[in-house]
């Protein structure tokens, strides 16, 4: 009697994955007046942004729930003003993203490779409250910059949808650095 084969099983902790689908192939049928390779220039910036913009949220959000000292009443509540802002803005950056046909980073380690915002070390080495504006104004003016670059290569491309929710995450995150400063004068 001959033996049969069982099929290999996937070790433990690996699960297989999908044959992927080619971005190229996915992505050539979207036809919506913006080249592929525009398209796919727009959402490379749009996750750059993204990224940076998910860690000045993160940032934000720590700072929330760390803050002490003198000025900790009016901090606490700009801070969670702010990050509450800042995470329903990053589902619409994300679905502009996927209405390109492209997909979006959605963890730390692609946030991470992706962001121009030094990461806060956490619970154990948050700065004190000025220590924590100073950074959200920087955090801020990075987010300012990256949708700046992100927006010309929009507005050179006639994606005017981009362009359009770029302008406002700039207006926010500009008012956001100005308010923050102001607290250092």
């Amino acid at each position: 009697m001959a033996k049969t084969k069982s099929p290999k099983k996937a070790p433990a902790g690996k699960a297989k994955t999908a044959k992927t689908l080619d971005p190229v192939a996915s992505t050539s049928r979207i036809d919506i007046g913006i080249t592929s390779a525009d398209r796919k220039e727009i959402a490379e910036g749009l996750a750059r942004y993204l990224s940076d913009a998910f860690t000045l949220y993160l940032k934000t959000h720590n700072f929330h729930w760390n803050v002490t000292g003198p000025m900790f009443n009016s901090l606490h509540v700009m801070f969670e003003t702010q990050y509450t802002e800042q995470w329903n803005a990053l589902d619409e950056v994300a679905e502009r993203t996927r209405a390109l046909g492209f997909n979006t980073p959605g963890s730390y380690a692609e946030f991470i490779r992706l962001t121009s915002i030094r990461e806060e070390s956490g619970a154990d080495g948050v700065p004190d409250w000025k220590g924590m504006v100073q950074q959200l104004v920087a955090g801020n003016e990075a987010v300012c910059r990256t949708a700046r670059e992100v927006l010309k290569t929009a507005d050179d491309a006639g994606d005017d949808p981009t362009v359009d929710l770029l302008t406002q995450r700039l207006q926010t995150h500009e008012k956001y650095a100005w308010m923050l400063r102001s607290l250092l004068e």
